[in-house]
């Protein structure tokens, strides 16, 4: 399974974020000027399900660190991301989110065009992701985090912005509209079809080094266990709509369009509210990664470079 390293470096822009998900009704600002930048380095609860759906008039809320990321890094439940952070304002939020269960939420900045704006850069925080640290590796300069999308959160209000983002989420879950037994057998399709593709996807040559479990197997192992996290169960997604959210990662030696797709795929799976809409759009994308790992394989075995 091949690795990606996101290297969180500087890069000074001064934004109005604005803590809303869509553009329904006005949005509060919060004016806050830090120095971000990503830079892609290659490397190396199960709760049940109701036609009521999960959303709860009341729902909890915590209070969390917050990093920002651009539009075409969505992080998606149950998919995992290696983060190395280096500056101090990135290490303090690492120190909080150590205190807060390790965890902390992953989100984008999408720039939007907002009149009279003098000429300062807008964006909206969206496609939030409750991520759990997996686990830590102190470096000489930084510290290299791996990390796991747990649940899709909103963001209700920024709270702090030095030195870094600080803010209120609530969970995002889907609601369940089909039958328990329909969407069991679905997830099922879904399991089996990751499966098969993860027994081809390996028969692509790969380093030596290389995991006998892709990227896609390593999420659904993941959603398909039972989790124990320290935070309230509402941030938990039920075991189906995890799994829903499994197939969304990247195949083994991706062209850069395949990536591109995937991203516009992962943002339709995000802004879903229905489990069965996305597993049946899981099944889809699943067919069309094992006819295009069979088509590598087939050139692969021509000794096609």
């Amino acid at each position: 399974m091949s690795c990606v390293v996101w290297e969180v470096s500087s890069l000074s822009i001064a934004p109005r974020i604005r803590n809303v998900e869509s553009h329904t009704r006005r949005p509060r600002t919060f004016a806050y000027t830090f120095p971000y930048g990503v830079k892609n380095v290659p490397g190396n609860g199960e709760l049940g399900i109701t036609k009521r759906g999960r959303l709860c008039p009341k729902a909890v809320s915590l209070e969390l660190p917050l990093l920002p990321f651009n539009m075409n890094e969505v992080l998606v439940p149950s998919e995992t991301k290696t983060l190395h952070l280096y500056e101090a304002r990135y290490l303090a939020l690492l120190e909080e989110s150590l205190l807060r269960k390790k965890l902390f939420v992953h989100f984008v900045l999408d720039p939007i065009a907002i009149s009279n704006s003098g000429g300062e850069a807008s964006f909206a925080a969206r496609y939030g992701c409750l991520v759990l640290i997996e686990s830590i590796e102190r470096l000489d300069v930084g510290a290299l985090l791996s990390i796991r999308g747990i649940g899709r959160v909103k963001i209700l209000k920024f709270l702090q912005a030095d030195p870094y983002l600080k803010g209120e989420v609530r969970p995002n879950q889907d609601m369940v509209l089909d039958s328990t037994t329909n969407i069991t057998s679905k997830v099922l399709q879904v399991k089996e079809a990751l499966q098969s593709l993860n027994k081809l996807e390996i028969k692509l040559k790969a380093p030596k080094e290389a995991p006998l479990q892709t990227s896609c197997l390593n999420s659904l192992m993941w959603a398909q266990n039972e989790l124990s996290l320290e935070c309230d169960k509402d941030f938990v997604p039920s075991s189906a709509e995890r799994v829903s959210f499994a197939a969304f990662q990247p195949i083994s030696g991706s062209a850069q369009s395949e990536l591109l797709k995937l991203q516009e795929e992962k943002i339709k799976a995000m802004n879903l509210k229905d489990t069965m809409q996305r597993l049946d759009n899981s099944l889809e994308l699943i067919k069309e990664n094992i006819s295009m790992v069979a088509a590598k394989l087939a050139i692969q075995s021509l000794g096609i470079q």
